[in-house]
């Protein structure tokens, strides 16, 4: 049986088991593992690649502001006071269900961005939060 891709836009984000709400985007899902880079004296066919240490990038997730909830998570990092959480980015199948789970590791705001006013325009007044964290497992 061929299984269809899960669609990107039905995805719910979580901390602490907490539903912060509706998130338009979550970018910065992604991990790499630096290499060193090793010649070998006399051989001139090849080099080696050995792993050296994975780094996460950070996670920016965005929103229609709807209430003080980040803000107030993020308060909390700048008079000294970090509250690491745990967290879920979730992707949802076409009935509403859990697919696939990306689970952020003692994850933390670095940087909160507010919404940018344009009186010419009807979009949504986002904001955006910025999160540092110790790793991501499936």
């Amino acid at each position: 049986m061929i299984q269809n891709p899960f669609m990107a836009f039905r995805f719910v984000v979580e901390f602490d088991e907490i539903i912060l709400g509706g998130f338009s985007e979550v970018s910065g899902l992604s991990r790499e593992t630096e290499v060193e880079t090793i010649r070998e004296g006399g051989n001139n066919l090849f080099e080696y690649k050995l792993p050296k240490g994975t780094k996460y990038s950070d996670l920016v997730l965005k929103r229609g502001v709807i209430d003080t909830e980040i803000w107030t998570w993020y308060d909390k990092v700048v008079t000294g006071k970090i509250q690491k959480q745990n967290g879920c980015i979730c992707l949802l199948n076409s009935s509403g269900e859990r697919a696939m789970e990306w689970n952020i590791i003692d994850a933390y705001p670095v940087k909160w961005e507010g919404p940018q006013f344009n009186a010419s325009s009807s979009a949504v007044a986002t904001e955006s939060l910025t999160l540092v964290h110790h790793g991501i497992n499936i």
